[in-house]
């Protein structure tokens, strides 16, 4: 029975992702904002909300682990299997924003998480609001960077979208969601019990990937659409969120302790050495493009990850 909770938490989490991003991009492209802000903080915010509620409803119910490392490892699969896998089916374009701003920033939230974690094994509630604020601050210097950027006739479909329809999705993508979570994160611990395995390596590989789901379906449908700003944009801007908006307030409602060791020693490591990759990839081959063969790459090492984290 908990394996079919789970299988069904990960079912509810993919549709609930689905129709929240469609409205959120609806929504948005009403409103006149450009691509790429869409893609860093609009889609963003709605691909991190299944790690949102995964976090709070393991943070609330007493299992840190799976609260810390439902993150760490989302934002490891987020670029190692959602980036590998959407490149290998199209090339993606790099801007220049993307070396001036969006990965130095989130270099900075990925190192001040570490830090914040490494000092104490914690994350409590000042933490989480430093967390939440530096977010704010990115999302009003990304909005106020795409001044004048005008969004393009390829998704004309979703700015056509009724009012109606764009509340029905977001009613069905914020039930699913929150049925997801719950299902996922609650068969999760048992399931973890049952195999002897901690919640740490079930939350940061099992769980992390179905709460990744969304980011995977967003990019897939973007860079099929030849939206590739905002596949890109998506991913740079859902593990940002994933540290300032998912930790910051769930230590914001209870704070995060650090109960398992190897959440420093291995996983935070794992962590930010797949973001600072993408610099390099972005460079070596062929500059201002991630390609088949930086997919290939992303892939293995994330296979590389799940195997140290079992074995």
């Amino acid at each position: 029975m908990d394996i079919v909770l789970m299988l069904l938490g990960f079912v509810f989490l993919v549709v609930g992702g689905e129709f929240l991003v469609r409205a959120s991009v609806a929504l948005s492209l009403k409103l006149n904002i450009s691509k790429m802000v869409i893609g860093l903080t609009v889609v963003s915010f709605a691909t991190s909300l299944p790690e949102l509620l995964v976090s709070l409803n393991a943070a609330l119910n007493g299992s840190p682990s799976i609260a810390i490392n439902n993150v760490i490892g989302s934002n490891i699969a987020n670029i190692g299997l959602v980036l590998g896998i959407t490149v290998l089916l199209g090339t993606i374009h790099v801007d220049k924003t993307f070396y001036k701003f969006n990965w130095p920033a989130l270099m900075i939230f990925s190192f001040v998480f570490y830090y914040f974690l490494s000092n104490d094994n914690k994350l409590d509630a000042i933490e989480g609001t430093v967390l939440f604020l530096s977010l704010l601050l990115f999302i009003a210097f990304s909005i106020k960077q795409s001044m004048g950027t005008d969004t393009d006739d390829s998704v004309e479909n979703l700015t056509m979208s009724s009012n109606f329809k764009i509340i029905i999705w977001l009613i069905i993508g914020g039930v699913s969601l929150y049925f997801g979570a719950k299902w996922l994160v609650d068969s999760a611990v048992v399931i973890a019990q049952k195999m002897g395995v901690s919640e740490a390596v079930i939350s940061v590989s099992v769980i992390a990937v179905g709460t990744s789901i969304p980011e995977l379906a967003a990019s897939v449908i973007a860079i099929i659409r030849k939206e590739k700003a905002i596949s890109l944009g998506n991913l740079i801007g859902s593990n940002i969120f994933n540290i300032g908006s998912v930790l910051g307030l769930t230590s914001l409602v209870k704070p995060i302790m650090v109960d398992d060791p190897e959440i420093l020693s291995r996983d935070s490591i794992w962590m930010l050495v797949f973001a600072g990759l993408l610099l390099p990839l972005t460079l070596i081959f062929k500059r201002d493009e991630i390609k088949k063969f930086e997919g290939l790459i992303l892939v293995f090492l994330y296979g590389v990850f799940i195997y140290s984290v079992f074995f």
